[in-house]
């Protein structure tokens, strides 16, 4: 295609050139915009459209019911669905940012539908306000909304993706109106200093500016204004005056930018800005260019059309065609501008030179040899702004043309863009329907670009490209695989789960628990379970297990992991949802569960436990289990309350001692805890009789030498009989129990009742421990043991009588370790030397 054919096509705004190719030939069939609201989503985005019910209009051979229908932006259909929201009249619609399509009615509803025409719960309501005075107007921006009822109070909601059905919604402050403005615009929170909405009101010859938090009067003497719309970077205001004139404002109102006069004073349909550059009017007939220089552009339509604004420029749709009207790029003026000498020029006529082999073509290259990596950049650049496959391919081998003489050029930029340029042109397919153009991809984002494509269920495409643009493609094969399920409702398990996994083996971290949770949700546990059985990561499968009660499954799982905190969890969730037998079934074969479970029962869940052993047949463990509570009731003074024989805690060590008894192993335990109880009945007894809480959780020996210390010798004799203590340990208990209470008499009369089988050395040391030598002097001399003597002798401080017992003993030894005793004592000492001369020792 020649330069002059592809500048024709061109308008020129005074010094700068605007085309306006056509992208689509609408494929809808019997679509009247001028019938219908239609609401445009951006960046080549889908249509909406439902007929107004505000107007009059002929039936034809279509249903009196209303229907929503979504299309694409190349006018092929994706779903619909009959209109039968209440709450009066619909007042606007418009997509935000995810592609929801929002719909706002009389009554201050607000109804969500995603691309296939599906209603998304839950519905939103502005409030009582709105309800009671009705909604007139709205006005969306991004992902927010401002609208105005019939009391002239503004409600905004600033974001759709936060909304909750009881809050996001925001009453902005009371402007104080008598009648509706004559027009109303925002102000996008991203572009205002206090970060929130603001909103203007043309009323009378001046603008009010309202927030949240008050009202300000600005652009005084500017109005009336028809019309007003703000810029995409904030900063600019284009209206229309009551007296048909166009006015470019700062959006401070501090300067007025430019001012146009209009042919006309009517108001137009719709106002846009082209870009940055230049601001569009539309009437019924004409839309009207006009830049801040230089005379107009008019295109003339002979049916209606909706401008449709991008970051770009605009999108025109009519009943026929999609149009991209946008500022010609700079790299494509340089080629294409008829009579243009840039070396970009230069290098794409070499090329067509090259291909009709004429020597020119070198003639060309040599003329621009020093600026030939700008001409291939500008050919590059040129191509990306290109629809149109053919002049891509053109401007791409002009390029490479250029190349081949060309050393020091970045080959990977041809690269990157020939990419871009497949994706652009896959996405651009009638069928697909998002003419972005290369600027609006770039702001987009591929992953944005291929998860609209997954909700506009291209998922074959999505696929190809995240592989070609070495994106994760975890996300696509989820989104179809929780699709597909949907859509095959009558396809067996077994089938589609073949069908899954050949899809899903494709991603090696795909998450089949995922899946399986889609699967669950809509009914189909039977598929669920058999996905989750693919799940590499216990942590994911074993909560999905769970809810779809394979408990049993879960818990195999969780215990082969080793996770303790999973088979935690799962014994938690069988723990509710199960009888008791159940559980204890479950994990008996499994003893990581069963030893977990254990081992938390045993701190916090003793009757339980006690259950479970008893289930299970280990009764010693519940004879253990209750040997422990039996100390835990010593803990409470008033569990132990009551009579020796019915104490709880002599009733738990009693039950103890009856399932040792049940098993030969246990024969120990069992009398242990027998005497255990027969000691703790007695000292119940004790203290009942003596009226002192001293004797309950002593020994045997503590008990015996309490009642001798208490004078209570019958007692003392009763159980050193009934747990059959021995005549040695009884000697020991009571002559220290009697030297305690210092009663010599009967600690002299009880050495006498017979031969001590201890002997005599412990009541010696009972009556020196008591500081009583006197008393000691009544049993020395009865002792045996010379050595015994000695040593008695000397702790008394009797030095001759010890050195004689020694002497007698005729241990040299002892001599030696008895003077060491006396060292402070010179003549006790020399005792000890004289009966060790005595005896031959040095």
């Amino acid at each position: 295609m020649t330069a002059v054919t592809v500048a024709a096509e061109w308008q020129l705004l005074y010094n700068r050139y605007y085309r306006k190719p056509e992208i689509y030939s609408m494929k809808w069939k019997h679509i009247d915009l001028s019938r219908n609201k239609v609401a445009c989503a951006p960046f080549g985005g889908p249509i909406a459209i439902i007929r107004d019910d505000s107007k009059i209009v002929q039936l034809y051979a279509e249903s009196a019911l209303r229907k929503l229908r979504i299309f694409n932006s190349a006018g092929v259909q994706i779903a619909e669905t009959v209109w039968r929201n209440p709450g009066g009249r619909l007042i606007g619609m418009s997509w935000i940012d995810d592609q929801t399509l929002v719909c706002i009615v009389q009554d201050g509803t607000i109804y969500r539908y995603n691309l296939n025409a599906e209603l998304v719960e839950p519905n939103i309501s502005l409030g009582r306000d709105c309800f009671e005075h009705s909604v007139v107007e709205c006005l969306f921006w991004g992902n927010g909304v401002v609208c105005i009822n019939e009391n002239f109070q503004l409600f905004c909601v600033s974001d759709f993706k936060n909304l909750t059905p009881n809050g996001g919604v925001i009453k902005l402050a009371d402007p104080i109106l008598e009648e509706l403005p004559l027009c109303m615009t925002v102000i996008e929170p991203q572009y205002t200093m206090s970060g929130n909405v603001e909103v203007l009101l043309a009323v009378g010859k001046h603008v009010l500016l309202v927030e949240e938090d008050g009202v300000q009067q600005v652009g005084v003497g500017v109005g009336p204004l028809q019309k007003m719309v703000v810029s995409r970077n904030g900063k600019l205001l284009a209206s229309f005056t009551h007296d048909g004139r166009l006015l470019v404002i700062s959006t401070d109102f501090s300067q007025i930018i430019f001012e146009y006069s209009c042919e006309s004073a009517l108001p137009p349909e719709q106002l846009a800005w082209c870009g940055m550059d230049s601001v569009l009017l539309y009437w019924d007939d004409v839309l009207l260019m006009v830049g801040p220089y230089g005379d107009p552009v008019r295109y003339f339509y002979d049916e209606q059309i909706i401008i449709i604004s991008e970051c770009d420029g605009v999108r025109i749709l009519s009943n026929t065609t999609m149009e991209f009207l946008q500022r010609v790029p700079d790299s494509t003026v340089s080629i294409y501008k008829i009579g243009s000498t840039t070396a970009a020029a230069l290098l794409y006529d070499a090329l067509d030179h090259f291909d009709r082999c004429s020597a020119k073509a070198d003639e060309n290259l040599r003329m621009i040899h020093s600026s030939l990596p700008e001409a291939i950049e500008a050919c590059i650049d040129a191509a990306g702004y290109e629809f149109d496959v053919s002049r891509q391919r053109t401007l791409l081998r002009a390029a490479s043309y250029g190349q081949a003489f060309c050393s020091n050029v970045p080959r990977d930029r041809f690269q990157e863009m020939c990419k871009t340029l497949r994706v652009l042109n896959a996405v651009r397919s009638p069928d697909i329907g998002i003419p972005l153009s290369i600027q609006q991809y770039k702001v987009l984002t591929a992953p944005v670009l291929i998860s609209r494509l997954i909700n506009a269920n291209h998922h074959l495409l999505a696929l190809r490209l995240s592989e070609y643009l070495g994106l994760n493609q975890e996300l696509v094969v989820m989104h179809w695989s929780c699709s597909k399920i949907n859509a095959s409702l009558s396809i067996p398990d077994s089938a589609l789960l073949d069908i899954l996994l050949d899809k899903l083996k494709l991603c090696k971290s795909i998450s089949y628990a995922a899946v399986a949770e889609h699967s669950n949700k809509i009914g189909r546990r039977k598929l669920a379970a058999m996905l989750v059985e693919h799940e590499p990561r216990s942590s994911k499968q074993v909560p999905l297990l769970l809810s779809i009660g394979e408990e049993d499954v879960a818990l195999t799982k969780a215990t082969e992991s080793g996770d303790t905190d999973l088979v935690y969890m799962v014994l938690f969730h069988i723990w509710q949802k199960r009888t008791s037998l159940e559980l204890f079934g479950m994990i008996q074969a499994k003893p990581l569960a069963r030893d977990l479970f254990i081992a938390y029962a045993r701190c916090y869940k003793h009757e339980f436990l006690k259950h479970f052993f008893l289930s299970t047949g280990q009764l010693q463990e519940v004879a253990f289990l209750l040997w422990k509570e039996s100390w835990e009731f010593s803990k409470n003074p008033m569990a132990s309350k009551g009579t020796p024989v019915h104490g709880p805690r002599i009733k738990a060590i009693e039950k103890a001692r009856d399932l040792f008894a049940e098993t030969k192993e246990h024969n120990f335990e069992s009398k242990a805890a027998d005497e255990h109880a027969k000691l703790l009945r007695m000292q119940q007894e004790l203290e009942v009789s003596t009226k002192q809480a001293i004797f309950v959780d002593s020994s045997i020996s503590d008990t015996i030498r309490t009642c001798i210390v208490l004078g209570n010798h019958r007692a003392a004799i009763k159980v050193k009989t009934e747990f059959k203590v021995s005549e040695k340990r009884w000697y020991w208990l009571k002559v220290f129990a009697l030297a305690t209470t210092r009663d010599w008499d009967a600690l002299d009369k009880f050495s006498k009742e017979k031969r001590p089988p201890i002997g005599y050395k412990p009541f010696v040391e009972a009556c020196i421990d008591a500081d009583e030598k006197s008393e000691a002097l009544k049993y020395i001399p009865r002792l045996a043991d010379p050595r015994e003597r000695a040593e008695a002798y000397a702790r008394i401080g009797m030095a001759k009588e010890a050195a004689d017992a020694a002497s007698q003993a005729k241990d040299s030894e002892l001599l030696g370790r008895l003077k060491l005793s006396f060292s402070q004592n010179a003549a006790a000492s020399s005792i000890f030397d004289t009966f060790r001369d005595k005896l031959g020792v040095s």
